[in-house]
């Protein structure tokens, strides 16, 4: 086969072959199978979800009373009005690299605009600024803490 011949030819699919790797993955508990014949190559592959996993809390953590004072300290974090929450899902850092000194500490005073921390979300880094000046009065999270949309980060008082 010439070069120009390799270029202008389609692939033939052969869906049978796709239809019995699809069903070897099934079979077989794989998310993937290559087959190579040739300079021909087929590549099948799924998406696994995960089965959801349910934690149960050893009996001793679920009769300790102190959980609920925490519980209600976020809530009421949620609810202040200095509270600056995270716009997406994502993981918190601090700092902007590794080693480096962070962003902020309690009792920092800010400005509007400041960064305040970095939100990795699908592997973009996205700063998080202080909506308004002030003092930060309270951290709620730890460097590289996974987060969820809405939930309070810092408070600026």
């Amino acid at each position: 086969m010439t070069d120009s011949t390799a270029k202008g030819a389609a692939m033939k699919v052969d869906s049978d072959l796709i239809r019995q790797l699809a069903e070897l993955l099934d079979a077989s508990n794989l998310s993937e199978i290559e087959v190579e014949d040739g300079d021909r190559r087929i590549r099948v592959a799924r998406t696994l979800s995960a089965a959801p996993v349910h934690f149960s809390a050893p009996p001793a953590a679920a009769a300790a009373a102190p959980a609920a004072p925490a519980a209600v300290a976020v809530e009421s974090a949620a609810d202040h009005p200095g509270a600056v929450k995270s716009p997406m899902v994502g993981t918190v850092y601090l700092s902007a690299e590794p080693g480096a000194a962070p962003f902020i500490a309690e009792g920092t005073q800010v400005q509007a605009g400041d960064t305040l921390l970095i939100v990795e979300a699908m592997k973009v880094m996205n700063p998080i600024t202080a909506p308004r000046a002030g003092r930060v009065a309270q951290l709620l999270v730890e460097n590289a803490q996974p987060i969820e949309f809405d939930q309070p980060l810092v408070i600026i008082e």
